[in-house]
């Protein structure tokens, strides 16, 4: 899939088909949150991929904004450093592995935001570190459409030289 259409296409899904996401696209998926531009080329991230149901369950407990995590066949805890620019840095990952998973077919959705600290003790998180948000994927439980976006027009939110 060409990149303007993954972004002008990707929308947020919180169900998932019971099919799991095949190992060589997780890897991809981690990769293009790796590869992914940093201040100071810090790269003050890491990624846990998650498969196991029980402890995909226990994050669907843990995320108020994200029950759904326990629907989904994978999710990736996106840890971050404390450092200054670690929001702006982790951010970009996130889209970029949001994106290549659509490009993989699978719909996924950002849960949280900070304020996870019960999943530092599941899943073994040194203290120094934040849970910066978890990214269930799978496969859409049903068709979506595509692109059907209720954006604000180009006229509203550009502007050139000046406000």
């Amino acid at each position: 899939m060409e990149v303007f259409e993954a972004v002008r296409t990707v929308l947020a899904v919180r169900s998932y088909q019971d099919h799991p996401v095949p190992p060589e696209i997780v890897q991809r998926i981690v990769d293009a949150g790796r590869l992914t531009g940093s201040s100071m080329n810090r790269q003050p991230w890491h990624f846990i991929i998650i498969d196991d149901q029980d402890t995909l369950r226990q994050l669907g407990a843990m995320a108020r904004t994200g029950p759904y995590i326990v629907q989904a066949p994978l999710a990736i805890v996106v840890v971050v450093e404390k450092t200054p620019f670690a929001v702006s840095d982790a951010s970009r990952a996130i889209q970029s592995m949001i994106l290549t998973g659509w490009s993989k077919g699978l719909g996924s959705n950002w849960v949280g935001f900070m304020g996870l600290t019960e999943v530092n003790t599941l899943l073994g998180i040194p203290e120094n570190l934040d849970v910066f948000a978890i990214i269930p994927f799978g496969y859409p439980a049903q068709s979506i459409g595509k692109g059907k976006k209720q954006r604000k027009p180009l006229s509203e939110v550009v502007h050139r030289g000046r406000f």
